[in-house]
């Protein structure tokens, strides 16, 4: 029988996942809590073989109770659980220690599953995060090809754009007409298939996904 510890803010949240964990033989919750606090203190008396540990905790962060656990008692395996579906927080939290990684969309099923296998030694990504991830690997190609494409100096009108310059002040600083900084921003956004400046700016300070 796996030893759970469930550490999330929301009551409701606890006892309907002390439910449904007690009524599968192959589980048990040891004990559950509202903060991060309480999550530490209960780690060391209980010794729970796995912890459901939610990313949004107070008085600091899931992600900072998991790596003071891991410190005090690396034996717990531990599954961060939020609202969050960024591939980013995913990867933090496994940076961090620990083992797994569901998002609150997760089933009953795939929740059990990531028990399971992370109380056997394995790592366990969700689903959802899964299809993010496989999805950000498809579009790399394409967004590392429209990047390359850019010219020196449309590059230097994309980090002008950044810093909020007016297509005026574009035109004073690098000493070229209104017009040609009209007809490059034109260009930059056809070739990044963006709609908008506000697009753009987005796009360039995300693009360190991609490259």
């Amino acid at each position: 029988m796996i030893s759970i510890l469930i550490a999330d803010d929301h009551k409701l949240i606890r006892e309907t996942w002390t439910y449904i964990l007690n009524n599968d033989v192959r589980f048990k919750v040891v004990a559950s809590c509202e903060n991060a606090e309480d999550a530490i203190k209960l780690t060391r008396q209980k010794h729970p073989d796995v912890i459901l540990m939610d990313i949004n905790m107070t008085p600091f962060s899931g992600m900072e109770a998991t790596r003071r656990i891991r410190e005090v008692w690396p034996q717990s395996r531990i599954i961060g659980v939020t609202m969050h579906s960024q591939p980013s927080y995913a990867r933090k939290m496994l940076q961090i220690g620990a083992s797994g990684y569901v998002t609150k969309n997760s089933s009953r099923e795939e929740m059990m599953e990531a028990i399971v296998k992370v109380h056997e030694g394995n790592k366990y990504i969700c689903s959802e995060i899964k299809d993010i991830m496989s999805d950000q690997a498809e579009r790399k190609p394409m967004a590392l090809a429209a990047i390359n494409s850019v010219t020196e100096r449309e590059m230097e009108i994309i980090n002008l754009i950044k810093k909020g310059h007016s297509s005026k002040e574009i035109s004073n600083a690098l000493q070229i007409s209104l017009k040609t900084v009209e007809v490059h921003r034109h260009n930059i956004l056809k070739k990044l298939k963006l709609k908008n400046s506000a697009s753009l700016v987005n796009f360039m300070n995300t693009r360190s996904t991609y490259i």
